[in-house]
């Protein structure tokens, strides 16, 4: 029985994951690292900080067993970035990370030059200073001297692999996160290059994400551990990785993602292009697909911010009866009762893509009464996640998507409460992993036992899928949620003049 060692490079840290063929996981351990926002909206990193925890993490995981029996190693990673680094893959600058919504003046110059409807249709994706050519352009523009120096733009998986095998490449369901790649036709696009400034040697070689990038070269056999010539699978993006480990692989089956971001994704052979653009498509790592999705800035992570900036009596609670401050923040919760008692959450703590696309967006509580309690706070941010996802949901369903099953993870989907909500407010079945935490390195361990032929297809990731526990929707409940979600939306209306305004004052 061979290895597959998967790492999901996040924003909080580098999530490494040994599997067996089988699907069985073996081990997995994270190495955290910082993320620096500043200004408002600016969100990076150091690129050295995550192939350091992919050094650690791999001698972690790798130190007792059989490094001949590693079959391959593979990647998930964050996605929407800006790494650029030089011939010799040295980061020249510190990653502009998906956070970041510096890039606001550069989609105004790309509106200039693309229709906004052309540039949908073309990328996948609307206009938005989200995306990684975004990001790069603005280098261009305020950094000359770092975009010169650029030998490639890469996001996080590829510069580890960098790192790696000395290869510079990408696949598909990143480059789709640039809004450089042409999304039917799977190449860099000159039309995208050209209104973006953007010159085309300087993006890597396209790849799919099965195909092996390269192998692990002798200085990073010695300082990972893994043996010279251990074939490095591409692995896809983050989202994208997930959707492969939760089974989201044909169509009609949903996925949604619980953590810092969060979002919702299906599996199409075709791209659905709303006429609001809430939505968007990436390049599948399952070739012949793609995967419209909505995603949402601050999902998870709403909710552990409130639970750092809020909770300090829980905590204490909890460390007083020796249990997990999760634990006491479920009994609160059960306190509370579905809408909050009138109580709502706008959780755009980091501006908003889908379904919004403002980031300008801010949080906030509206209809606080004399009548809340700690509980309403608390369940109103999982609700407001919930209602703005439900966009997202709602324009899959308008599109004719029949979907009565999601299979959900991430850290929020550990939250018994979060699953009611979100049974209830989707109105679907809501499918819960045993394994919550690894389905985007579970993915990146399926794409690798593709590419070096492990597996037949991508239908083998129901050998790593275990269900643990199943939430069906409540009616009763669920209409309160379909008069509550207009009520939701035009709140969000009412506030965005508010917004802009605001940005004066940070």
């Amino acid at each position: 029985m061979e290895y597959l060692l998967a790492h999901d490079l996040g924003t909080s840290g580098n999530k490494a994951t040994l599997f067996l063929a089988d699907g069985r996981l073996v081990d997995s351990v994270t190495c955290p690292y910082p993320v620096n926002y500043s200004n408002g909206t600016w969100a990076e990193q150091k690129p050295e900080d995550w192939w350091q925890a992919v050094v650690e993490s791999t001698r972690a995981l790798t130190g007792h067993v059989d490094r001949s029996r590693i079959a391959a190693v593979s990647f998930s990673g964050q996605m929407m970035g800006c790494v650029c680094v030089d011939k010799e893959g040295k980061a020249l600058r510190d990653a502009i990370i998906w956070a970041d919504m510096r890039a606001v003046e550069q989609q105004r110059k790309i509106a200039e030059q693309i229709p906004e409807w052309e540039f949908y249709r073309l990328t996948g994706h609307r206009l938005s200073p989200s995306y990684g050519g975004q990001k790069f352009m603005w280098v261009k523009e305020h950094e000359p001297e770092i975009y010169d120096a650029t030998y490639k733009m890469l996001n996080a998986k590829d510069y580890v692999i960098v790192k790696l095998t000395g290869e510079f490449v990408t696949e598909y369901t990143d480059a789709s996160s640039t809004c450089l790649m042409d999304l039917d036709h799977l190449e860099w696009s000159g039309r995208l290059l050209d209104a973006m400034g953007i010159e085309g040697e300087k993006m890597p070689r396209l790849c799919s994400s099965t195909d092996i990038a390269g192998y692990v070269t002798e200085e990073a056999a010695k300082l990972t551990g893994l043996l010279p010539g251990t074939p490095v699978v591409c692995g896809g993006g983050d989202g994208v990785c997930s959707a492969i480990g939760t089974g989201c692989t044909r169509e009609g089956v949903a996925h949604s993602s619980m953590g810092t971001s969060s979002w919702i994704s299906i599996t199409s052979k075709n791209a659905i292009y709303d006429e609001e653009q809430k939505t968007f498509n990436w390049a599948h790592i399952v070739p012949g697909y793609v995967l419209p999705t909505g995603t949402m800035q601050s999902g998870g992570g709403a909710f552990a911010w409130y639970v750092e900036h809020f909770c300090d009596y829980e905590r204490d609670l909890a460390k007083e009866r020796g249990v997990s401050v999760y634990t006491v923040l479920e009994e609160e919760l059960q306190r509370s009762k579905p809408g909050s008692r009138g109580l709502l959450f706008l959780p755009y703590l980091l501006g908003e893509r889908s379904p919004r696309w403002n980031p300008d967006a801010r949080a906030g509580f509206v209809g606080i009464g004399m009548e809340h309690g700690r509980e309403d706070f608390l369940r109103a941010v999982q609700e407001g996640v919930a209602l703005n996802l439900n966009v997202v949901f709602d324009t899959f369903r308008k599109k004719g998507q029949d979907i009565r099953e999601m299979v959900v993870v991430g850290g929020g989907a550990k939250s018994p409460s979060w699953q009611r909500i979100l049974a209830d407010v989707y109105g679907v079945r809501i499918q819960v992993p045993a394994l919550l935490d690894e389905a985007a390195s579970m993915g990146a361990a399926i794409t690798a036992g593709v590419g070096v032929g492990l597996f037949r297809d991508f239908d083998e990731a129901d050998r790593f899928l275990e269900i643990r526990r199943t939430v069906e929707p409540d009616e009763k409940a669920g209409e309160l949620y379909r008069r509550l979600a207009p009520v939701f939306d035009e709140t969000y209306g009412a506030l965005e003049p508010v917004y802009q305004r605001l940005k004066g004052f940070v």
